[in-house]
Parts: C-alpha cells; sequence; structure tokens
C-alpha cells in the first residue's frame, strides 16, 4: 500500500515545473527528488524497473540527468543497476534487513543519549514536540490508522535525531531508514504492537524529561530490537505486519 497520505519527516518534494527554471546542472538533484519520492510513497515498488526513457519523457529533461540521478539513488541503496537489464528498486534481503535494524538501534540509542544532555530549555522544546507526537500516535491507533501512525512514529524518531545537533548521524540515519521503507511498505496495512510502541515512547520521553541519558540510550535501542523481534516472529508465521519502530 503506498503512502500517499502522509510526507515522511525528512523530504520535501520538488515541483515539477520547476524542471523548466534550472540548469542543467541541478537538474540530476531534482530528478532524483522526484525519483525519491515516488520510490518512498510505494508507487515505485521493491523490484520494479526504472524507465530512463519514461522518467525523461515525464520531466521533460534529457536522459544526462535522469542517468546521473539514477547513479545517485544506486549509491545511496536505494536502486540497483543490472547489467544488460536496467536499473531497479532495490528488494533487501533478510540479511541485510538485519543489519540495519542493529545500526539503527546503535544510532537511536546515541541520539537519545545526546538529547538528553542537552540545556534544561533545548529539552523541555524537544519534550513538548515528542509528547504532541505521542497524542498523534494515540489517535491514529485510535482509529486503527497504521499508515498515519507510522509515518508520525517516524516523525518522533527523527525529532530526536535532528535534535542531537550531529549532521552525519542525521545524515547517515536517514539513508538508513529510507532503506528500511523499501522493506515495509508492503506491510502498512495491518498493526502489531500499536499499543505496546506508544507505551515505549511514553518511556522514552520520560526518560528525556529526568535527564537520564544512559536510560534514554537503552530505552531507544531496545525499542529498536523489540520492533525487530516483532517483524521476525511475524515473518516466521508468514503474517506480514508492520513493526513501528
Amino acid at each position: 500500500m503506498p503512502m500517499t497520505a502522509y510526507t515522511l519527516p525528512w523530504f520535501t518534494e520538488t515541483s515539477s515545473d520547476r524542471f523548466n527554471d534550472v540548469r542543467d546542472t541541478s537538474l540530476a538533484k531534482l530528478v532524483r527528488n522526484d525519483m525519491l519520492a515516488l520510490i518512498l510513497k510505494g508507487v515505485l515498488i521493491p523490484g520494479q524497473r526504472i524507465s530512463e526513457p519514461d522518467v525523461a519523457s515525464r520531466l521533460q529533461v534529457s536522459r544526462v540527468p535522469v542517468r546521473e540521478a539514477l547513479r545517485e539513488l544506486e549509491s545511496s541503496g536505494l536502486v540497483v543497476s543490472r547489467k544488460h537489464s536496467g536499473v531497479f528498486v532495490r528488494q533487501l534481503d533478510a540479511t541485510e534487513i538485519r543489519d540495519l535494524y542493529q545500526m539503527r538501534g546503535l544510532l537511536d540509542g546515541f541520539a537519545g543519549r545526546c538529547v538528553a544532555q542537552l540545556a534544561l530549555d533545548r529539552r523541555q522544546a524537544l519534550a513538548t514536540v515528542l509528547s504532541a507526537s505521542l497524542d498523534v500516535m494515540r489517535q491514529a491507533e485510535n482509529l486503527h490508522d497504521v499508515q498515519r501512525y507510522y509515518a508520525e512514529n517516524l516523525r518522533f524518531h527523527w525529532a530526536i535525531v535532528e535534535a542531537a545537533g550531529n549532521q552525519q548521524l542525521s545524515d547517515t540515519y536517514r539513508n538508513m531508514v529510507q532503506k528500511l521503507h523499501l522493506s515495509r511498505l508492503k506491510n502498512l496495512s495491518q498493526d502489531i504492537g500499536m499499543q505496546v510502541s506508544i507505551t515505549e515512547h511514553a518511556e522514552i520521553v520520560d526518560a528525556l524529561c529526568r535527564l537520564d541519558p544512559a536510560r534514554c540510550e537503552a530505552l531507544l535501542a531496545q525499542h529498536v530490537g523489540d520492533a525487530y523481534e516483532r517483524l521476525l516472529s511475524n515473518i516466521q508465521h508468514d503474517t506480514p505486519v508492520e513493526t513501528n519502530p
């Protein structure tokens, strides 16, 4: 099910009419953003071939910036080029998904430790943002709106990562979660663990407010690890579902 209603927290789409108003040197970035939006929304699904001529025709650009954009998407791990076949949206295997979850747990934990040591005013401001995000997640859970919950869940974690104030962390985290997103698009119609996930998020906010870096780090790392275990459990039962980390 494509995510058409809710925007991912770090992504700003580019209006297609801007393609006629920029020079060739910036076209590749605009093309990349356009294709990235289609991938992250699930319009272009894992395993689907991306046609260079179709993209160029739709955006009214030459194939040169399209090729450059595809190379950039390949370097970030979102598409793969196959000799004599073309370029395809990546399909993550089980080992890569495991590795990404492990790395995400480390990064979430590090970000949690960082934000729990912020100055009081900044911690309070972040806690306000996270509490509002929790309210949205509760509303989504009451409405059984898994897509809305998923998007708000990403905003919750992204707010923590951004507040940590480490650009390398933000860049690495964004790229990693975008790849994980490829494996989760098809699981946005069923719910598992939204209530449990909300409780875990509330505990994270509490640790932040109590100026407890070690607990904040541990809770975030465990939160991601538990989400992966729920995913594994449901794969074993042949029931693909959304884990909401």
